[in-house]
């Protein structure tokens, strides 16, 4: 983790300085959005990944290393799936400038709920 904090830091100096993300989570009764814009970064150019029941949103930038440009990763949002999102389910699209990460809810977002009785 401290070498990823690093690297940050160094892509954050070599490269001048790297515009902050916009991002917004939105929940309603079915699902819950994740809105990301990030100023001077196309919408295209970032990805989103599952991992470990992890939802990481980034992008690449270029950074020249001894003549060959190495691109590293700046993390725009990183986050536990909940229990309750349908995560076969979860799905991108763009909406005017915005990635929008669609997080549909299954059923247990209302809650389970169930009597436990001890058998012999």
């Amino acid at each position: 983790m401290r070498e990823l904090l690093t690297s940050v830091d160094v892509l954050n100096t070599i490269q001048g300085g790297v515009s902050e993300p916009f991002v917004s989570v939105i929940e309603d009764r079915t699902a819950r959005q994740i809105r990301v814009r990030v100023p001077g970064i196309n919408k295209e150019s970032v990805e989103t990944e599952i991992h470990n029941n992890e939802i990481t949103l980034y992008y690449t930038m270029p950074l020249q290393s001894a003549e060959k440009t190495v691109r590293m990763p700046r993390v725009i949002y990183s986050q536990p799936i909940p229990y309750f999102v349908e995560v076969k389910n979860i799905h991108a699209s763009f909406e005017d400038r915005d990635l929008v990460i669609h997080m549909p809810f299954n059923g247990l977002y209302n809650g389970y709920h169930r009597k436990v009785t001890a058998g012999n």
